[in-house]
């Protein structure tokens, strides 16, 4: 059997994970799994009932009592295990992921690696949990600050990443030593499951890990009103997020990780090196098919260079190769849905009515499934929809600026703050870039802003927390204070 048999046949026993148990059927309906390529069926997901998220939150509740008092090595020595057999699987696990999500297999393997690459961290990191002391005002007291697992987390993951975000969360919990329930995206559930079966492989202890599946706002808050749950940790959307702090906050102000909409300004300089620079642009944009949060998103170019990087740019979106992600030369796949297909049209239609032009694409694409060409938007207002709202898609409006303070103005006149970009060879200029941008994550020269060992997280409406780094760790952790007298 082949490499792609064997991944095809994962969609045929899609399950849930409660307490250890794996779960091919419950009472809470099904899900058809869609490749986005072809729209064929790939398979049916079960959903969880009430009964059984309750179960998995029960599950994590009582979980949480041994494994927050695992040693640390221990957990640590499971996370490395599990990191292993990811990326033994790896080929297998990128199979799946392109079948489901539709991004070339190219990115799929650097996203299973990424995976494992948070796995690997996350083991080693969780052995630094250190606490400090703090010296006593009296004789014969002692004064120490410690770190403690926070408790039960409920995770909710999107359909963009369905390796690398799930892990991010999963180690992150697991490393710090709480248990978790996590609902990833119903449409690419296979992929998730690879990692849940590889922790449990590695010997992760039953009710530690729970993967559910089930309506979204439903799920969420079933599980945010849970007592048993003690954190919410959520990627996806700003307006979602938005709903999803405001019912943890109504239910015991639990605390909260969120990971919300990106709008990311890449900035060339007439100074940059344009070919690079186009470079990078051009696979930020239509990475994923332009499905990713922190992609350069809205391109300021200046004045003396604009010409240069408009026919490079449409020269690289014009020949993409588009088609099914299984492709060996396919150098950009299907939109993941129906939705994100149809939002693409009102962007370009939105930039046309305010006087802009279409330099390349602006329509679907002839392939059966929900491909859109790769299109570039010229001549658009900066209120235009393309520059100010997250098309999550591949669609890039291109504007020209004078100044340095104009742009950097103009980049921050938006409402999110998630990654910002800029390219240039001046020293100065790329401090003033660093210092002016209103984002969590800054590139200069390069789109490396998602690594294992750094925060990833924004500001604004772009959310609030981190994961990844040491303070991916800190965000699962309580700080208890002990004061002792003998």
């Amino acid at each position: 059997m082949t490499v792609l048999d064997t991944a095809a046949a994962r969609f045929g026993e899609l399950r849930m994970l409660v307490d250890g148990e794996w779960l091919s059927r419950d009472d809470g309906g099904w899900h058809a799994v869609v490749d986005p390529a072809t729209l064929n069926t790939l398979g049916e997901l079960p959903l969880a009932s009430r009964a059984t998220l309750d179960r998995a939150a029960e599950a994590a509740h009582a979980a949480f009592k041994t494994w927050a008092r695992t040693p640390a090595i221990e957990r640590s020595r499971i996370l490395a295990r599990a990191a292993q057999l990811v990326r033994e699987r790896a080929e297998l696990i990128a199979h799946v992921l392109t079948l489901e999500q539709g991004k070339p297999l190219a990115e799929s393997r650097g996203e299973v690696a990424g995976a494992a690459e948070i796995f690997e961290w996350y083991a080693q990191e969780s052995r630094r949990l250190y606490g400090r002391v703090i010296p006593a005002r009296q004789a014969n007291t002692r004064h120490w600050v410690t770190h403690e697992p926070v408790g039960p987390v409920a995770a909710f993951t999107p359909w963009n990443f369905p390796a690398l975000t799930p892990a991010r969360k999963i180690a992150g919990a697991l490393a710090a030593g709480c248990t978790c329930v996590i609902k990833p995206a119903e449409e690419t559930p296979a992929t998730a499951l690879e990692l849940a079966q590889a922790c449990q492989d590695a010997g992760l202890p039953a009710g530690v890990l729970n993967m559910v599946f089930g309506a979204p706002a439903e799920v969420s808050a079933h599980l945010i009103r849970s007592p048993q749950i003690r954190k919410i940790t959520f990627t996806g959307s700003t307006s979602v997020g938005k709903q999803l702090a405001a019912l943890a906050a109504e239910h015991g102000a639990k605390r909260c990780t969120m990971e919300l909409g990106g709008l990311a300004p890449a900035i060339v300089f007439d100074d940059a090196d344009i070919d690079e620079a186009v470079s990078v642009c051009a696979a930020s944009r239509f990475r994923n098919a332009g499905q990713v949060c922190v992609a350069a998103s809205r391109f300021y170019v200046q004045r003396q260079a604009y010409p240069r990087f408009l026919e490079r740019f449409r020269e690289h979106a014009r020949g993409l190769k588009l088609g099914s992600g299984l492709a060996a030369d396919t150098q950009m796949g299907p939109l993941a849905n129906a939705r994100r297909l149809d939002a693409m049209p009102a962007f370009v239609e939105d930039g046309l009515q305010r006087g802009g032009r279409i330099a390349t694409g602006g329509a679907r694409h002839d392939a059966a499934g929900f491909f859109w060409q790769p299109t570039i938007l010229t001549d658009i207002p900066d209120d235009a929809r393309a520059m100010s709202e997250e098309t999550f898609g591949p669609v890039a409006p291109v504007a020209v600026f004078d100044s340095v303070d104009e742009v950097i103005g103009r980049a921050n006149n938006v409402p999110y703050g998630l990654a910002a970009y800029a390219f240039t060879r001046s020293a100065a200029t790329a401090m003033a870039v660093a210092d002016g941008l209103e984002a969590g994550m800054v590139g200069i020269n390069t789109p490396a802003v998602s690594l294992a060992e750094a925060p990833f997280g924004g500001v604004k409406e772009s959310g609030y927390g981190s994961e990844g780094g040491t303070e991916g760790l800190d965000a699962y952790l309580c700080t208890k204070f002990v004061a002792h007298r003998a």
